[in-house]
């Protein structure tokens, strides 16, 4: 009998008896306001485009599991609304389980279908997400993204999320001297991006002069710095190593995957100027796929507000702490540079429909990987990071993909 060090990976134990876990298929819908489709019809659109996005033919009868995420914005179908959107897709009998961990859902979806590959309890299994956000008035949406703050000091005495991201913002500046040109710098980057996917939501560019001189949401944040709220789906295929050869002879091999959780009120921390819930992840990531930050060419991160892609760089082991925001000026993370970060448009341009974001993060690394991602296609790579973040940082994920032919010939 294998021992539980053996079936799950712990840092620093042995990681000997679990198999490989791949990715062969991933599809989303548009990101946006779509008053016309409901729940249901978004997460069919993203569910034919990732089994239509398997190289090699691929019948969803063949699905063992499923793994669904979404936060339930206006209370629709809150309870199994992951076997709603499945048998929607025709899986009827397919076990299916909701995932909840605020704008981490599907990014734990994605991780928990993983886990179940690896484990052996299936060989092919679901990962999704999906959110409807534009259809309840604007007082409504706080109240639901305000739910996934700390409820009775933070929500309920008025706090919103751009304000708890504000007062990390803030400390970030006043310790480490960010600007606001720096965190303008991240829009102008991400806008660029986003201008190159026909799916993302605020898909046009704008000058660093628009993101400095954009309305104040809260101070330092101003509207630019902010991501929008969406309607989406977004699903990922995930195969293991004893059948990923019936749907890929180019296969994306899930190389790292690590999780961290945290207090979910801001104010319970230590540290306003980092999420250590992304940090934990990121290390047990890193560790699971061998690799350092050094090693990859591409990453996703979550950047809900400006400074969360700066505190992400930092987090993530893209720089130092503090120096975020001199990364983002270098142009290092640009499309073309030697990491772009966010080149789907990330939350800011592409949009953030909750229960989908982590699961559409998943989405542009397999692009990117099989050479798919149009004219934001990165040159030639063998890695990216993907980084999911719940809250204000109560939860984190983080997945290393890497193209399993390249790596093999080094």
């Amino acid at each position: 009998m294998r021992t539980v060090d053996e079936i799950y990976f712990i840092p620093g134990r042995p990681f000997s008896c679990m198999r490989d876990a791949y990715l062969v298929g991933a599809g989303q819908s548009a990101y946006g306001a779509f008053p016309e489709e409901s729940y249901r019809s978004l997460f069919r659109t993203a569910f034919d485009a990732a089994v239509d996005s398997v190289p090699d033919e691929f019948d969803a009868d063949e699905i063992d599991e499923a793994f669904i995420g979404t936060l339930g914005v206006g209370g629709r179908q809150l309870g199994l609304s992951g076997p709603a959107v499945t048998e929607h897709v025709g899986l009827d009998g397919v076990p299916c389980t909701r995932v909840e961990n605020a704008c981490a859902a599907s990014g734990f979806a994605v991780r928990q279908a993983v886990q179940a590959v690896k484990s052996g309890m299936a060989d092919v299994a679901l990962a999704g997400g999906f959110e409807v956000m534009t259809d309840t008035s604007s007082d409504a949406t706080k109240y639901w993204l305000g739910v996934s703050g700390e409820t009775e000091w933070e929500r309920l005495s008025g706090t919103t999320f751009s304000g708890v991201y504000a007062q990390m913002a803030s400390a970030h500046m006043n310790e480490y001297g960010t600007t606001r040109e720096q965190l303008s710098r991240v829009a102008v980057k991400n806008h660029a991006n986003g201008a190159k996917n026909p799916h993302a939501q605020l898909g046009f560019e704008c000058t660093l002069a628009d993101a400095q001189s954009a309305p104040v949401v809260a101070d330092p944040l101003n509207l630019y710095h902010c991501c929008p709220t969406s309607d989406g789906a977004a699903c990922a295929l995930i195969v293991g190593e004893d059948v990923v050869d019936d749907y890929t002879d180019d296969p994306i091999r899930v190389a790292g995957v690590g999780a961290g959780s945290d207090s979910v009120g801001l104010f319970q921390r230590d540290t306003y100027t980092g999420v250590p819930a992304s940090r934990r992840a990121a290390e047990t990531a890193y560790e699971m796929a061998d690799i350092d930050p050094a090693d990859l060419d591409f990453a996703e991160v979550h950047d809900c507000f400006a400074i969360a892609e700066l505190l992400a760089y930092e987090d993530l082991g893209f720089c130092e702490p503090g120096d975020a925001g001199d990364l983002i000026e270098s142009g290092a993370t640009e499309l073309g540079g030697d990491l772009p970060v966010n080149t789907s448009g990330g939350l800011k341009s592409k949009g953030h429909p909750i229960g989908a974001t982590g699961a559409g993060q998943v989405v542009e690394a397999f692009k990117q990987l099989s050479g798919k991602a149009g004219d934001r296609q990165v040159e030639t790579p063998t890695r990216g990071l993907t980084h999911n973040v719940g809250g204000s940082g109560g939860a984190a994920v983080v997945h290393v993909f890497e193209k399993q032919q390249e790596v093999s010939a080094r």
